[in-house]
């Protein structure tokens, strides 16, 4: 029994000695990270922000695939597909489609399941916005006005995602009744908003920065637990007396299940470098994009608890889908 034992002992150290000289030597090829959504957008341009530092701390290219199309869901999916070694990566993890489409209708994989969690590193809080030349100042204003009015319009890019979703919560939170307007995207709908087609709306800090420096938009509040790192000034709703907290926009990565432990763990530590590097945060700064690091082991109960959170949502307000 004792020569068992030691055995068993010898073969999980081997083991073990193997992990760390293969996480030791990882990556020997460059690493592809799958942006499943177009160039130029707020994930992709996160991800090449995060190549373009990478040198620095990876011995191989860090490569952007763009795979967009689908509802995001076919980049994802062929993530899923990908041999479980490290060198195909999902960037964008943690988007409206992992935690609030699994919740509206299926998708061909299991959210956490089929991924193995690396790292977060942004997370884009939800802004509320009015025209420059609106009379609000802030969420009170906007809620004495929904009181006084019956009912509030929101410009929103699609019904049912992340951004419909918070503003229908500050409807609830303030007592007030939020009707959402869906376009054709985060630009189209900020384009309404200042074109005063609705009473407010809002988005992303890099969808509506531009606009708030060019004294187009007045930001009145963001949507997330702390203030924005990129909005400064701009109070939370909390700090106003609104319990409108939600996850945002989580830019995160993600690995094929299966993953070996040593290689995600030799991942997490070279994004956490290039997430304090200071270059990141200038190139970061310019993108309008905070910079939240996570690891993976608080990362992973941050995503589900965000996930339970839009899921009680969707059923409380009744939130519909495009």
């Amino acid at each position: 029994m004792r020569r068992l034992v030691w055995r068993l002992g010898a073969v999980v150290a081997a083991l073990a000695a193997a992990g760390a000289v293969a996480a030791a030597e990882f990556p020997d090829k460059p690493v592809q990270l799958i942006v499943p959504y177009g160039a130029g957008g707020s994930t992709d341009l996160l991800a090449r922000a995060v190549a373009q530092v990478a040198p620095r701390y990876f011995s191989q290219p860090l490569v952007v695939v763009n795979k967009p199309g689908g509802g995001a869901i076919p980049g994802r999916l062929d993530v899923t597909r990908a041999k479980a070694d490290g060198y195909t990566l999902l960037f964008g993890y943690g988007s409206g489609e992992d935690l609030v489409v699994p919740h509206q209708r299926q998708i061909p994989y299991d959210v956490f399941k089929d991924f193995e969690t690396v790292a977060r590193i942004s997370i884009h809080s939800i802004v509320i916005a009015v025209p420059a030349e609106s009379p609000y100042k802030s969420l009170a204003d906007l809620a004495k006005a929904g009181k006084e009015k019956g009912s509030l319009t929101a410009a929103v890019s699609t019904k049912g995602a992340a951004v419909d979703i918070t503003f229908l919560l500050f409807g609830k939170a303030a007592g007030i009744k939020v009707v959402t307007i869906p376009g054709s995207g985060g630009a189209d709908a900020v384009t309404r908003l200042i074109g005063g087609h609705a009473d407010f709306g809002g988005g992303h800090p890099s969808e509506v920065i531009p606009h708030i420096k060019a004294g187009r938009l007045r930001a009145l509040g963001v949507a997330l637990e702390k203030r924005d790192g990129t909005l400064p000034n701009v109070p939370t709703c909390k700090e106003q007396g609104y319990d409108v907290v939600t996850a945002g926009s989580v830019k995160g990565i993600a690995a094929p299940k299966g993953t070996p432990r040593e290689v995600v763990a030799a991942l997490e530590s070279r994004f956490q470098k290039i997430a304090a590097d200071p270059e990141f945060h200038r190139i970061m700064a310019d993108l309008s994009q905070p910079v939240d690091f996570m690891t993976a082991a608080q990362y992973r109960p941050w995503l589900e608890a965000a996930s339970a959170q839009y899921a009680g949502l969707i059923k409380t307000l009744g939130v519909e889908t495009k």
